[in-house]
């Protein structure tokens, strides 16, 4: 356990630590989870998109089975965790929506593939901004999503490339 410098308590699972088994325990402590990984969406089996941990991979089948008490807010730093299918495209199966399935109230997400160098600082400015307007609660999750985007779309400048780096973020939930 560390403390983030902000009041609140934070576990940070790098390395050998980040097992599917430490994930699973953590998500059920912490009603904040950040997910900085690679990830698979499995469009014709959904339930078996997945995160990519040190020794497998942590399905959603297996997240909407545990046990969340507080599940708040997910916020899945990794590639097309909100891409669709093109062949129903009213149906939202994908990553994202099986966190809201297992109870998180907010998830904040990807829908394409995102450019690595960009994501910390996406993740900096959305928390910075979420916890100088309420600390523990994620109401404010879409306005810090927003912010951090247009942050990184004005360092970027509005270049057809700059797009592919800020476009991606999305909200889900409340």
């Amino acid at each position: 356990m560390q403390g983030c410098g902000c009041g609140l308590e934070a576990q940070r699972l790098a390395g050998k630590d980040a097992t599917v088994k430490g994930m699973k325990e953590a998500m059920s402590s912490y009603s904040w989870i950040h997910l900085a990984c690679h990830a698979t969406q499995h469009l014709s089996r959904p339930l078996k998109s997945s995160f990519h941990l040190l020794d497998g991979q942590l399905d959603v089948s297996e997240i909407i089975k545990l046990q969340v008490p507080n599940a708040d807010l997910a916020f899945l730093s990794a590639c097309q965790t909100s891409t669709g299918d093109s062949e129903v495209p009213n149906e939202a199966v994908h990553l994202a929506a099986g966190m809201l399935a297992a109870g998180y109230r907010t998830v904040i997400s990807t829908m394409w593939s995102i450019q690595d160098e960009y994501g910390p600082e996406v993740a900096e400015s959305f928390y910075s901004y979420l916890l100088k307007r309420g600390g523990e609660d994620s109401a404010s999750a879409a306005h810090a999503i927003h912010h951090a985007t247009q942050r990184l779309r004005k360092k970027l400048g509005n270049t057809d490339k700059s797009l592919l780096a800020w476009v991606p973020y999305v909200h889900f939930g409340i």
